[in-house]
């Protein structure tokens, strides 16, 4: 029998189960914001170089395969950590970036501002009122991987117009995904808080970053 489980029964005492299943998701995604943020802040310290596109996604998807691997047992904890440091310190690079320009300690605070007000305002909601958003499962899936194709095309083939409404698509399809995400919580399609951590962590890293170059565009100084 694993002594340390991460995943949440719901056949007894299902309300005292879900509020359990929040209270710990919460409580590991403020941990690991935090630790993101203090390797990002590091990052922006020392000006540490971007480890480029093709390594960030071998460390993301090789951290992410891991976590889900070990999301039953205590080194699913550290394997979160892992992966939220490692992005931190890809975020830090592009932070850098912007506190270079004209107002960019601003540009960066607004996004900063942004991402929370969206992810408290959707999560709260989902929260409060219960309703199930389970079925947008299929449509941000879909939704999520025409985004990153036309990121990449935007990427390599230098379109600024199409990376702005790629930017835009996902502030809608990550808005969505923490509505969701919060909603398999409360209805019980998700019963691992260490999943449901990495999952809003996810999200709310990438709506920051849309935020971060929507703002920055529109600015006038990107």
């Amino acid at each position: 029998m694993n002594p340390f489980n991460t995943s949440i029964g719901r056949t007894r005492g299902s309300a005292l189960a879900t509020n359990k299943l929040i209270r710990s998701t919460y409580s590991l995604l403020s941990m690991t914001l935090l630790f993101s943020a203090a390797t990002a802040g590091l990052s922006v310290a020392y000006n540490l170089p971007h480890p480029g596109l093709l390594l960030t996604m071998v460390g993301y998807f090789g951290l992410l395969f891991l976590t889900n691997k070990l999301r039953n047992s205590a080194w699913g904890i550290a394997s979160v950590f892992a992966l939220t440091g490692f992005m931190g310190l890809t975020l830090g690079p592009i932070i850098s970036y912007y506190l270079k320009i004209p107002n960019g300690d601003q540009i960066v605070m607004s996004a900063l501002g942004g991402t929370g007000a969206i992810f408290l305002g959707l999560s709260g909601y989902a929260l409060t009122t219960r309703k199930d958003f389970t079925f947008l499962g299929g449509f941000l899936m879909v939704g999520i991987m025409v985004a990153f194709l036309g990121s990449l095309a935007a990427l390599f083939f230098s379109i600024p117009a199409m990376s702005l409404a790629i930017s835009a698509m996902f502030v809608m399809l990550m808005s969505g995904y923490i509505l969701y995400q919060t909603s398999l919580m409360v209805n019980g399609g998700e019963t691992n808080y260490i999943m449901a951590t990495v999952s809003l962590y996810i999200s709310i890293y990438n709506l920051f970053l849309s935020l971060l170059q929507l703002i920055g565009a529109f600015s006038g100084d990107d």
